[in-house]
């Protein structure tokens, strides 16, 4: 039962369809890039554009290479440091123990008078 509405399924100003309404694409290369945890990432570049080294990888974020047999490694992450980290790599146990016998001192001869 078509109610030969002509506008169904498209939108307002869409114009005719067909690629020779809306010209020739320019000229494409299409590429394949492969991350670490064996996803295959297919990109299309225009013919003339650079191609990069590494595509991050769409579905685990993981970077891709060209060549599926070494794709490139897993960024390191360094964890995350709290104050009391930074502290220990700039001061070793034994400064430690002086500041804290040197606190205690000043807060006993506050504590005194």
């Amino acid at each position: 039962m078509a109610a030969g509405n002509p506008i169904r399924g498209s939108r307002v100003g869409a114009g005719r369809m067909g690629e020779a309404d809306r010209g020739e694409l320019a000229p494409r290369r299409r590429l394949e890039f492969f991350c670490a945890n064996g996803h295959t990432t297919r990109v299309s570049f225009a013919a003339e554009a650079e191609v990069p080294d590494h595509w991050d990888c769409p579905t685990c974020g993981l970077p891709g290479g060209r060549d599926a047999a070494t794709p490139p490694p897993a960024p390191r992450n360094e964890p995350y440091k709290t104050h009391l980290a930074y502290v220990k790599e700039r001061r070793t146990d034994e400064d430690g123990e002086a500041l804290l016998a040197e606190a205690l001192a000043k807060l006993a001869e506050r504590r005194g008078r």
